[in-house]
């Protein structure tokens, strides 16, 4: 029995010299990470890329749960779109005030322009959201910043007739002599294109005391007084002969 044993190794041990270095070289010594290669590499932009359109959508849609959880997972606040808007733009085109605020305090640039030279803050200065300018100017708005249009935050605002939004404008320093690529102030709009009511008239006050200038004219030379005179703005026109208006 002893000799068939011995006889067994011996067998086994030519087994082993003769084959076992082939398995060996089978199988590489050390095996890299999946994550090294080129595919997974690009997989991992894919995603990055995924999370960042769906943060934008989320934006768009207000739906700030998924804003939440995206940012968790790392999407990127300064993402754009094929117009040049982040996450914060597009919340604010969309009107969706709740998701661009959650954005702002979450980090969102409110200075970061579209492709038309829109900023969240001036977006949301047009749009007459005073929550979002207030947050806006208190996480450093450009007070100075224009669009395509040239139009500073409180241009379009005084001529919309936003009276809380261009109190806000006023009080944080925005520029009230300055004027578009039409050559328009703000106050030059609010009594040109405003409807000559109590909101436009509070608006105008506003902008005397701030500093605007009442002689200042639009580029046909007309001063904004005898642009109130014009439209029969009595109440404006009181406000602006009290300011030294002519």
């Amino acid at each position: 029995m002893l000799g068939v044993a011995l006889a067994l190794g011996d067998m086994a041990s030519a087994w082993q010299e003769r084959h076992l270095p082939s398995v060996r070289a089978a199988v590489p010594a050390k095996v890299a990470p999946a994550s090294a290669g080129p595919d997974a590499r690009s997989a991992r932009r894919s995603d990055t890329a995924a999370r960042d359109r769906d943060l934008i959508v989320a934006a768009q849609t207000g739906n700030t749960m998924a804003i939440q959880s995206l940012l968790a997972d790392g999407a990127s606040l300064k993402a754009r779109d094929a117009e040049g808007r982040t996450a914060l733009i597009a919340a604010v085109y969309a009107h969706m005030g709740a998701a661009a605020r959650l954005l702002i305090q979450a980090g969102a640039d409110v200075n970061l322009q579209d492709n038309v030279q829109n900023s969240a803050f001036l977006l949301a200065a047009i749009q007459g959201d005073a929550e979002t300018v207030r947050l806006a100017l208190s996480h450093g708005a450009n007070l100075r910043a224009t669009n395509a249009d040239g139009d500073t935050a409180l241009i379009p605002a005084a001529r919309r007739g936003y009276v809380e939004v261009v109190n806000e404008l006023v009080k944080a320093g925005v520029p009230v002599n300055a004027t578009n690529n039409l050559g328009l102030t703000a106050l030059i709009e609010a009594v040109s294109m405003g409807d000559g009511g109590d909101k436009y008239e509070k608006i105008v006050q506003l902008l005397l005391d701030g500093g605007a200038d009442p002689n200042l004219p639009d580029r046909g030379g007309v001063t904004p007084m005898r642009h109130a005179r014009q439209r029969g703005f009595h109440g404006i026109g009181a406000l602006l002969f009290k300011a030294r208006g002519h």
